[in-house]
């Protein structure tokens, strides 16, 4: 049954990246999807035409942010733009519309609002002269795409809503596990004598109190017992029935229900660690997380300059062992932050870093700000409006798909 389930889940996939590949232009990033090569005009911008009217839109950049710039013509010859009343507005993917007037300003006719990212609008023309109307209508898309959400899920792309997080900034660190100090315990006689029975063997668990050893006086010809002084496990057994005690240490009791953590903190992050602070720790083999807190921080530095900081770790399952490699992350940072996205949606899109929202069955990019971050959460600064649902798994597939498509950053 398990390998029929995921057979099902291949041939999903499957079938999805066919049915995607299968769409044209899935990626609407350009107005090339519905048009040829638009005309374009002494200043680089979209030449728009009606009868005699015409009048040449671009985006101008240059040392200032974004804005709208219109040249007007008539007949072939340019206008004074005071003659001219003009509107634009761009619908955006989700229903936004930006309402741009325009002012005169050296020969053109100047928006009075920025152009943000991303460009990608359907664009609404309306311009006034001499008691005549001009409309255009068009689309500038780019860093757009559609799915289906049958193939969406099918192609595990999984969404999240962009809200408040708190970042858990953190730094790596290395060490072993070691037994604390008294966790292991030596077992003797106070009196020489011959060991008649010994009661347990290496590796036994033992209670408080539980018999180990029975021994005869070698003065008095007396048997006296040696009981555990500590619950634990016998890690090393140094002698057996038949020997004397000679003062020596018979038996060695560790109690392994506690370990400690050393980690080495060198000198740049010596500040950001202080006794309580929380750690996280991954521990060779084990494919849980433990956790804790530093609970000691030694005085005195190693050769290469690292501080040892100790982090208990429980061990009541008795899994651990004493030598084990340990990496963990000392958490130095503990930040709300009002908005922020997964790290593993980011994607590269022009000269920006982007997550792609998602509207029903539409994607689209959306250019950020970025702040501070931890593994898994990055603070946005700008670009993107609290509750905005966004591509968190999966997003390189719609990057894939809107580069092949050809899009192109059109004005």
């Amino acid at each position: 049954m398990k390998n029929n389930n995921i057979i099902s889940v291949i041939t999903a996939c499957l079938l999805g990246l066919t049915f995607l590949s299968s769409l044209p232009a899935l990626a609407e990033s350009s107005p090339a999807n519905e048009q040829a090569e638009p005309e374009k005009g002494p200043h680089r911008g979209r030449m728009l035409r009606d009868d005699e009217f015409a009048i040449e839109l671009a985006i101008f950049e240059t040392g200032v942010p974004p804005e709208f710039r219109v040249w007007v013509m008539d007949k072939g010859q340019p206008i004074s733009p005071d003659k001219v009343e003009l509107n634009i507005k761009l619908t955006r993917l989700g229903g936004v519309v930006d309402d741009i007037q325009f002012n005169q300003q050296d020969g053109f006719l100047r928006g009075d609002m920025v152009i943000y990212e991303p460009h990608s609008f359907v664009v609404t023309i309306t311009a006034k002269h001499q008691g005549k109307t001009h409309h255009w209508k068009y689309n500038n898309f780019e860093g757009r795409t559609t799915i289906e959400q049958a193939v969406a899920d099918a192609m595990e792309i999984k969404t999240e809503v962009a809200s408040h997080v708190t970042l858990h900034q953190t730094f790596p660190v290395y060490g072993r596990l070691m037994l604390p100090p008294g966790a292991n315990r030596i077992v003797a006689a106070r009196f020489d004598g011959e060991i008649k029975q010994l009661h347990v063997k290496q590796g036994d668990n033992v209670k408080k109190g539980q018999l180990l050893l029975t021994v005869e006086s070698n003065e008095s010809l007396k048997s006296f017992q040696i009981t555990a002084p500590v619950e634990g496990i016998i890690t090393a057994q140094k002698a057996g029935a038949g020997e004397q005690t000679a003062g020596r240490t018979l038996l060695t009791i560790s109690n392994t229900s506690t370990y400690i953590a050393q980690l080495a903190v060198y000198p740049n992050d010596y500040a950001k660690v202080a006794v309580g602070t929380p750690v996280a720790l991954s521990i060779d083999g084990y494919a849980r997380e433990f956790t804790g807190n530093v609970a000691y921080i030694e005085p005195s530095v190693r050769d290469d300059q690292a501080r040892l900081v100790w982090v208990y770790v429980d061990n009541e399952k008795r899994q651990l062992s004493t030598g084990s490699f340990v990496k963990a992350e000392i958490e130095f940072a503990t930040i709300n932050v009002p908005l922020a996205v997964k790290r593993a949606g980011l994607q590269a899109f022009r000269d920006f870093t982007v997550v792609y929202a998602k509207v029903d069955k539409q994607y689209e990019v959306r250019m950020l700000e970025l702040g501070r971050q931890d593994k898994v959460w990055v603070e946005v600064l700008g670009g993107l409006e609290p509750g905005t649902e966004y591509v968190s798994e999966n997003s390189y597939i719609l990057k894939a798909d809107i580069e092949k498509s050809g899009a192109s950053h059109d004005h």
